[in-house]
Parts: structure tokens; sequence; C-alpha cells
């Protein structure tokens, strides 16, 4: 009986079910907040005051959201070769730190506009 391959992966090997799906869950986390930064992108620019500050901050959320997405299917992917090849699983450190950049500068707009508003 012959498994399929996936076509990027060179003599692939069926993992271990639970590493496949520990990365799934890992995938749906980043896809989650993904969905938050973006509905709270959208929710800034629609619900908060018309400012620089919250159009500042609802584009950085929303650059942050499809930066998310992205990086973590990216990520996702790079884990399942990773797993089906028996390799080590790669790092994702560039991504928490533009992740945590990201964060920390809507956090400094935001914290920017309520002073500025008050």
């Amino acid at each position: 009986m012959s498994h399929l391959q996936p076509d990027d992966v060179p003599e692939a090997i069926e993992p271990d079910i639970r590493f496949t799906l520990a990365n799934e869950r890992t995938f749906l986390a980043w896809v989650r907040t993904a969905i938050g930064l973006v509905g709270g992108g959208v929710a800034v620019f629609h619900l908060l005051a018309d400012s620089a500050a919250t159009t500042a901050l609802s584009l950085v959320l929303l650059v942050a959201g499809s930066f998310a997405v992205i990086a973590g299917y990216s990520h996702f992917r790079r884990a399942d070769r990773a797993i089906r090849s028996g390799e080590s699983l790669p790092t994702t450190g560039v991504v928490v730190v533009v992740m945590s950049c990201s964060v920390l500068l809507a956090a400094l707009i935001g914290a920017a506009s309520v002073v500025l508003d008050a």
C-alpha cells in the first residue's frame, strides 16, 4: 500500500498524528491572533474618533494581522516539512520580534491617542 507524499517533501514519512495536530493547532492560534488584530483594526477605524492617531493605530493592527496569518502559514508549512522529513523544527525568532514590535507600536499609538484626546 503506497502513501501519498507531498510534492515538496522528498521521501516523506507519515508522522505521529499528535505532532501533525499540534502543528495545526499552532497554525489556528496564529489565525485566531490575525482575526483579532484585523477585527481590532477595523473596530478602531470605525468606532473611535477620526484622528491621525486612530488611523495609524488601525493601519498598524491591520498590517500586523496580515503579517500574522502569512507568518503562521509559513511556519505551519516549514514545521510540516520538518516533521515529515525527521528534521529539527524551525524557529520563529523574526516572527516573534516583528509581532512583538507591532503590538508595542499599537500600544504606544493607542496611549498617545488617549493622552492627546484627554
